[in-house]
């Protein structure tokens, strides 16, 4: 497997323009604009499309069963955490200053916006919206949207 000077796998780079990236800067297999092999015909991911056939593994406490902690699930550490989150056993999504990445500043983690804040939170951003709760739970805003796609 040949590597990228940014360290991933040179046909998935982004920065490289890999072979495997489409013009919408996705990876050509889970593009839907490109219908890509891995969306199926209900615009899903194959692999998680539940009209195609995808399954979850439940368990007894009908939860995902690798994430179930009374099941101790495969992603669940000794700590009774998921594995990639858990701070003491060096999860991957904790940054070298014991944050996790997508919400670290120093990091400039995927959920800092421009303006240092968390993203969902940042009025600037949109994030909070006019009745000033998070825009994406305001049950207001939601109920104005469905009410204005009619209107067009």
């Amino acid at each position: 497997m040949l590597k990228c000077p940014h360290n991933r796998q040179k046909s998935h780079c982004k920065e490289c323009y890999g072979s495997q990236i489409c013009p919408h800067n996705r990876q050509k297999q889970n593009c839907k604009e490109c219908k890509g092999k891995g969306i199926c015909e209900h615009n899903r991911r194959r692999t998680m499309c539940y009209e195609c056939g995808y399954k979850p593994k439940l368990c007894l406490h009908n939860k995902q069963k690798s994430k179930c902690k009374e099941c101790k699930g495969s992603e669940i550490c000794h700590h009774n955490r998921i594995k990639s989150f858990c701070k003491e056993c060096g999860g991957s999504q904790i940054c070298i200053h014991n944050r996790q990445k997508q919400n670290c500043k120093e990091c400039k983690g995927k959920g800092i916006c421009e303006h240092n804040r968390i993203r969902t939170k940042c009025y600037e951003c949109k994030g909070i919206c006019e009745h000033n709760r998070i825009r994406s739970r305001c049950y207001e805003c939601k109920t104005n949207e469905y009410i204005n796609s009619f209107l067009v």
